[in-house]
Formats: C-alpha cells, sequence, structure tokens
C-alpha cells in the first residue's frame, strides 16, 4: 500500500465537507458530467544508490528510528519550503528539522508512517524551489491550461480532484472490496466528493467524467500539490535534504 497517498487522499477528504453530497450511495448521478483531463504519471527515479537508500529510509521508518534516520538526512543545510519561504532552523541538524515538519515527536502521530510512503515512493522530478535537490512524489503531466478550464467549467477548485496512481483503479458501488465493480478509472483526473460521514476509512467516493458515482480505494487517488521529500546528493550518496510542505501537527 501507498501509505503516503492513503493520508495525503484522506487529509483532501477532510478539507472538503463542503464538497461532500447526501446522495444515495452507488452509481446514482450526483453531478454534471465533465471533460476528463488526461495524465501522464510520473516515472521512477532511476538510480541505484537512490533506491537502496528508500530501503535503509524504509527500515528506520518501520523501526521508528531516530538515529538510522539522522545517518539518511544532510547534517546542515535542510530546507523547509513552507508559505513561500524556508522555515527551516539553521542552528538545528537536518533531522530535527525533518522531525518538527513530519510530526515526529508526536507519538500519536502519522509522522513515521508519512516517512514510510516517501520511503515507498521511487518517483522523484527536480525541485522547483532548489536546483540541487529532487523531490517526491513527483507529480504527474497533464495540460495546465485544459485542467484549469475543468474547474471553471464545474465551478470547483483544484483541491476537488484527484488523479489515480495507476491504470485501471476499480470503482465500486459502495465503499467496500467485494461491492460490485462498476467501472475502472482511465489516467485522466476524478472529482472527489467525500461523504459527510464516511462509513470507511479505506474508500472514498469520486464521480466519473460521466457523472456517476462510485468508491476507490484512498490509496488508489492523489492530489495534485502533495507535500514533498526533497533530496540531495551529499558527498557521493543521496540524502534527505529538504521538505517542501505545511508539515504535521505537533
Amino acid at each position: 500500500m501507498r501509505k503516503l497517498r492513503l493520508i495525503a487522499v484522506l487529509l483532501m477528504a477532510g478539507l472538503l465537507p463542503a464538497a461532500a453530497q447526501n446522495s444515495p450511495r452507488g452509481a446514482s448521478p450526483v453531478a454534471q458530467p465533465y471533460k476528463p483531463v488526461v495524465i501522464t504519471p510520473a516515472t521512477p527515479l532511476s538510480d541505484a544508490g537512490f533506491d537502496a537508500m528508500r530501503k535503509q529510509l524504509a527500515e528506520a521508518a518501520r523501526r521508528k528510528d531516530r538515529a538510522a534516520l539522522a545517518r539518511l538526512v544532510v547534517a546542515r543545510g535542510f530546507f523547509w519550503r513552507r508559505e513561500n519561504r524556508d522555515t527551516a532552523n539553521k542552528r538545528k541538524p537536518g533531522v530535527d528539522n525533518l522531525a518538527e515538519a513530519l510530526g515526529l515527536n508526536n507519538k500519536d502521530g502519522a509522522g513515521w508512517d508519512i516517512l514510510a510512503g516517501y520511503a515507498d515512493d521511487a518517483t522523484a522530478s527536480p525541485s522547483a524551489v532548489r536546483k540541487d535537490a529532487f523531490c517526491a512524489p513527483a507529480d504527474p503531466e497533464f495540460n495546465r491550461k485544459d485542467f484549469a478550464e475543468l474547474t471553471k467549467a464545474t465551478q470547483t477548485d483544484p483541491s476537488e480532484w484527484g488523479y489515480p496512481v495507476s491504470a485501471n483503479i476499480e470503482v465500486h458501488a459502495t465503499p467496500q472490496a467485494n461491492a460490485p465493480v462498476i467501472d475502472k478509472l482511465s489516467l485522466a483526473f476524478v472529482r472527489v466528493m467525500p461523504e459527510p460521514k464516511p462509513t470507511s476509512a479505506a474508500y472514498v467516493r469520486i464521480v466519473m467524467p460521466s457523472g456517476k458515482a462510485g468508491y476507490v480505494s484512498v490509496d488508489s487517488v492523489a492530489p495534485v500539490g502533495n507535500d514533498q521529500l526533497c533530496y540531495v546528493n551529499d558527498g557521493g550518496a543521496w540524502k534527505i535534504g529538504g521538505y517542501v510542505g505545511g508539515g504535521e501537527p505537533q
């Protein structure tokens, strides 16, 4: 399971109470049909050293091993980009800034699970805020003009849309794994319309281009603009060099 995707979509759902509609479950119409905007999935960063580092990161996250994590983070020069500025405390070691960004000090928080999700994601793309960094997860490629026209035509906010992390995601009639499959998603944006009172934490309601509603697993759809973990090549080795996003509750 791609834990990062799961958490991202849950957060997105929590931010969209106004988009949720009290409508019957299943394939009943809940919105007007819309023209899909195709996406091209991000590709993995092909580098043996990067893959090896991610394996170490996954193990550190599984064990919640702060010392092992520290060895995978730059000691100095860590950046934390949020609200269009670098908010990292340059007087602190990089791992302390990362811990604050992810809420790793919160025993009841999801920080270590989020870190495991990053370790599981092999995609990474050049950072828009730091020229020597690569950040993950990488967003898919898509026509931004078409996406802007889609949100305008549907009178929606970009945060109300997600994209499938792979082709042929099954859409179920109800939020259950054994529910009938009513369709499969193509590689295009879909509207995410969480219910006011979800009955399953594992599924989220979406509206397909036809205007029909259905349910997909929450880790199968992701929003554009995820928080990102950034990596740099430090002395010939890949290390975590920064974070882009608002961070987790402490």
